[in-house]
């Protein structure tokens, strides 16, 4: 019986070894980035992202959750404005606040998640105008400590929330060309 316990044992130390030796591979900051092009001007679409209140018309993270909790502070939009949420397991909690929003081309946003992991990003929106349309890309960037690189040895983050991108931005598009 102790032999059994003990191989056990070891089999399990070098499983957590290799596991820890594949997240000292990852790099230390991740990035999600996605884009569309929306055939309407950056004046049409930047106040529906640089107004928090307007996210419930596009975000794909505010129909997760029916029951999540949302509160708005600072101003009403642009820069200062802030919204924070709280849901369950599948949006967690966390807190948004704009840093700077230069209409009507680009957005940054401090995004700060509470629940269910910590993390502290950067969220950019850029509208660059192509003619009669507008190219909207939607990047989150941050620090990728230990943990993360952990679970991303098992998960592919980058489709993980590219998923999310895609449809928030596909639905900024139907909604902007209207």
């Amino acid at each position: 019986m102790f032999k059994v316990i003990a191989i056990i044992a070891v089999v399990l130390a070098i499983a957590i070894a290799i596991v820890l030796i594949l997240a000292a591979t990852k790099p230390d900051t991740f990035a999600v980035r996605r884009a569309i092009t929306v055939k309407a001007p950056p004046e049409r679409i930047f106040p529906l992202i640089d107004d928090f209140h307007q996210w419930g018309s596009w975000s794909p993270y505010e129909h997760k959750d029916p029951a999540m909790k949302r509160t708005y502070g600072g101003t009403a939009s642009g820069v200062g404005a802030v919204y924070a949420w709280e849901g369950d397991r599948n949006v967690g909690s966390g807190r948004m606040e704009i840093l700077d929003a230069p209409a009507p081309s680009k957005i940054v946003i401090k995004l700060d998640f509470f629940t269910p992991f910590e993390g502290h990003n950067t969220a950019e929106f850029t509208m660059l105008p192509q003619g009669d349309a507008t190219s909207v890309t939607w990047l989150m960037h941050g620090p990728a400590p230990l943990m993360s690189r952990v679970m991303q040895v098992f998960i592919n983050l980058d489709n993980m929330i590219g998923k999310d991108f895609e449809v928030g931005l596909a639905n900024l598009k139907r909604l902007a060309e209207k």
